[in-house]
């Protein structure tokens, strides 16, 4: 190991080469390039193999990092990849989009001891990118087929993780969106230069390959209704996601050219696809030419500046109330958005909206942290005198999301929900109080990680598979 291993002391790290700023501002490919084999073995190789490996504990799905790290050192990239598959469902996705920053790297050994991370998640993205061109990608294949069917409501990752779960074990699967394409936000959501649509389509053909049933453009209350789901199936997975945006009012706040994030990034994604989108093409949901305004903190901001600089804006602002150290957002987006001259207002918050049927400016005023609260966090106080304009011609929302009233929309009063509104489920198997119904995901959590909803999906999926068992041991008595 010593011979392939602990290369931090010699080598540095190297992340995959970003495409320049001026380059990338110009379309939606994703930013950074990809590893060559050579260049990623060593990288690699700076693995310490620390006997307790805090990226494995930090990530949500605990993969078996330092193993397959040592796997692609070696140059055994099929078996690196099979490894890094039998814990995640999507390691395509989750090393270009997950915060290593935050989890796995953020807490590898040497970045500690201040040698810099192993580059986890550039290798991971290598890996299964390497093992979809070689054909190493595995059509799902049950060794036999089983009477369950699975109904799944929501076919982003959390719904989807569980899908590929339950159908490798031969579960009759049907997942069902209220959208045209599976996928979720990983597919409406998030912009191409974050996650390319074809990296998410291949994963959708596999699973449709494997047998699993999408019934597409289908929303559960208005389409068909909960209870005839549970009638149709074995068991009900909900995993619908949290889509209900959340708002900032004040005088002017229903003037046009005021849009919710979650529709803007909805447009522009379609429109990669090449689908019409009237909203768009009207200038309603595009930035072309208009001085942008972005209001929030998180990744869901990040990707909306990012976008209207793709698009051609004027100018784009981003108003946040706390400082950058207390954002949200991954930090490393943060930057890739100033190189791309993203302007970010720091300790800035709406006031009110000026304008005469259209938005043309927003009154801002400044923000000073006080005390921290219950939380930890510094509250944001207001600051007296403070305020000025900031010219606006399109004003995006991005303030997070909140869960849906399901209980409501569906008719079904025994969901039962959280104060917050989320879906009360065991945090270890994923059941409802309602017999045959699972929840997975941010209808549970609240808006999280898609890394989280991966590892709900794959319990809930193992709960129900172990519940099936049990079921059927009795029936054979």
């Amino acid at each position: 190991m010593a011979q392939r291993m602990l290369k931090f002391v010699d080598v540095e790290r190297e992340t995959p080469e970003k495409r320049a700023a001026e380059a990338r501002r110009e379309d939606f490919h994703e930013i950074y390039r990809q590893y060559a084999r050579d260049k990623a073995a060593e990288q690699a190789a700076r693995c310490s193999q620390c006997g307790v490996p805090f990226c494995q504990s930090h990530c949500p799905l605990h993969n078996n990092i330092p193993d397959w790290l040592k796997l692609t050192a070696e140059g055994r990239l099929r078996e690196a990849y099979e490894l890094s598959q039998e814990t995640n469902t999507f390691p395509e996705i989750c090393g270009r989009i997950c915060p290593q920053d935050r989890l796995c790297e953020g807490n590898c050994v040497i970045e500690q001891s201040g040698h810099g991370t192993v580059t986890i998640g550039a290798i991971e993205k290598y890996l299964t990118d390497t093992a979809f061109e070689e054909g190493w990608v595995a059509p799902i294949r049950p060794a036999a087929e089983r009477p369950e069917s699975v109904g799944i409501i929501g076919a982003g990752p959390g719904g989807l993780a569980a899908a590929d779960r339950l159908r490798r074990a031969g579960v009759q699967v049907t997942v069902y969106d209220r959208h045209d394409r599976a996928g979720g936000l990983l597919t409406y959501g998030i912009p191409g230069f974050k996650l390319e649509k074809p990296v998410v389509m291949q994963r959708n053909a596999q699973f449709e390959e494997a047998g699993v049933e999408f019934v597409l453009n289908c929303e559960v209350g208005r389409d068909i209704g909960f209870g005839e789901l549970r009638a149709r199936h074995d068991a009900v997975l909900v995993a619908t996601g949290v889509y209900k945006a959340r708002d900032v009012g004040g005088p002017g706040s229903g003037l046009g050219g005021i849009v919710q994030a979650l529709d803007y990034l909805t447009a522009s994604n379609r429109k990669s696809f090449g689908d019409e989108v009237p909203d768009f093409d009207s200038g309603v949901l595009n930035a072309e030419g208009k001085d942008v305004v972005v209001i929030g903190g998180g990744d869901t901001a990040m990707d909306c500046v990012r976008t209207a600089v793709r698009q051609g804006a004027t100018s784009v602002k981003c108003l946040y109330r706390r400082d950058r150290a207390n954002m949200p957002g991954s930090q490393r987006e943060v930057q890739n958005a100033e190189e791309e001259g993203v302007e970010f207002v720091w300790q800035s918050a709406p006031k009110g909206f000026l304008g005469e049927g259209a938005v043309t400016g927003v009154r801002m005023i400044r923000i000073r942290l006080g005390a921290p609260d219950q939380t930890g966090r510094q509250t944001p106080e207001e600051i007296p005198g403070s305020e000025e304009t900031v010219k606006a011609d399109l004003v995006i929302k991005a303030l997070g999301f909140e869960p849906e009233e399901l209980p409501r929309l569906w008719g079904e009063p025994g969901l039962e929900v959280t104060r917050w509104g989320t879906v009360k489920a065991d945090f270890r198997t994923h059941r409802t109080a309602l017999p045959g119904v699972w929840a997975v995901g941010d209808i549970v959590r609240g808006a999280s990680l898609v890394v989280w909803a991966i590892r709900d999906g794959r319990e809930a999926a193992d709960a129900m598979l172990a519940e099936f068992d049990s079921a059927a041991a009795v029936a054979a008595q």
